[in-house]
């Protein structure tokens, strides 16, 4: 087997990687269902780690056996009675130190997992998920372009190369182009990172998308582009500043996950109305902003699920913690307003109306 060029060890040691990884966790569910353990570790806070060990800066793994149930009914797990003991002499204040420590920990734990792949496996799998997506669409790649919310059926022409960002994940670009046109060509990239021991597609952006010039087809980038092609032309090393594409990042992984927990939906509470919108998530827009307080400030486009042209503004305020972008806050910044027969985007308030800030590069 051919070692994988960016993984030196190739793709077997990382299916082993893989292989002591799920090995782990079933032993760790079996020791829990044996011992009586009410919740699952899967299925409790912080994946059943020590939640005193995540406060004192380490993890711990448990088999839930010992446990606490907060008042909103969530679980957390405890090594021993005594480190449940310790937590619950501050559960809040420990609970705030747990999630920093975990936050802190999420892009070098990326980074580590990342070792047990290579691109190769990236490109695999993102292989495996265009293969099953021709096979339900009758040999055609479906797609909905979050722009405008058409449904694109695309013919596959291949993986054009991989990108890797250490402590971010994979990116392939893939090449499609129109069935009926070869000409009208899409570039769509796959980002792909590690969850739970495994490889996973975090989310599919178009790229470049067609536009007719002069007569015949381009390929041409989507402005604004997606934030992992910003690090092209610089280090994505770690440093005490974190950098526009970074707090992008932090923002559309927040909120792909929450919309894949909801089966692609993006629910928001309406801070003035109090309805609870239902949204699909398109952009961030470009550039980052920093407050003088020291949040970051990014705005976002989300289409109304369900609709095509119906799009909210929603602001995202974003602080560094140890080290760590993390969403702090969420708000509605423009609302979609039918004028003369077509949808308006009309803002609730200005973002200068929040102080003076400067773009982060």
């Amino acid at each position: 087997m051919k070692p994988d060029a960016t993984y030196p060890y190739g793709a077997l040691t990382s299916r082993r990687a893989k292989l002591a990884v799920l090995i782990g966790a079933a032993l760790l569910s079996y020791a829990a269902l044996a011992a009586g353990a009410a919740t699952p570790p899967s299925q409790a806070q912080f994946g059943g780690q020590c939640a005193e060990g995540l406060a004192e800066g380490r993890h711990v793994e448990t088999n839930c056996t010992v446990s606490w149930t907060d008042k909103d009914g969530k679980v957390y797990c405890f090594s021993s009675e005594a480190a449940k003991k310790t937590f619950l002499e501050n559960p809040q204040a420990n609970l705030e130190k747990a999630r920093d420590f975990m936050a802190a920990s999420n892009v070098q734990s990326t980074e580590q997992a990342m070792q047990n792949f290579g691109s190769s496996d990236a490109e695999a799998l993102v292989k495996r998920v265009i293969e099953a997506n021709l096979k339900a669409n009758g040999d055609l790649f479906a797609l909905q372009d979050p722009l405008d919310g058409a449904q694109l059926k695309l013919a596959y022409d291949g993986i054009d190369f991989t990108r890797t960002i250490d402590g971010y994940g994979f990116f392939p670009d893939v090449k499609f182009h129109d069935p009926a046109d070869a000409s009208k060509r899409w570039l769509i990239d796959f980002w792909v990172a590690p969850a739970d021991g495994l490889l996973k597609v975090q989310e599919t952006r178009i790229y470049k998308a067609p536009l007719q010039s002069e007569g015949k087809w381009v390929l041409m980038a989507r402005d604004p582009i997606p934030w992992w092609w910003i690090p092209a032309s610089e280090h994505p090393g770690h440093l005490a500043t974190k950098r526009g594409w970074e707090v992008m990042s932090a923002v559309e992984q927040g909120a792909l996950a929450a919309q894949a927990k909801n089966n692609g939906i993006f629910k928001l509470k309406d801070d003035k109305t109090g309805k609870v919108l239902e949204l699909q998530f398109i952009d961030t827009h470009q550039p980052i902003r920093q407050l003088d307080n020291g949040q970051y400030f990014a705005c976002t486009d989300f289409r109304a699920a369900g609709t095509k042209d119906q799009i909210y503004d929603i602001d995202f305020w974003v602080v560094d913690k140890n080290g760590t972008m993390t969403v702090e806050q969420t708000r509605v910044h423009k609302v979609p307003e039918l004028k003369d027969g077509r949808w308006v985007e009309v803002p609730r308030y200005d973002w200068k109306d929040l102080g003076s800030s400067h773009v982060v590069p």
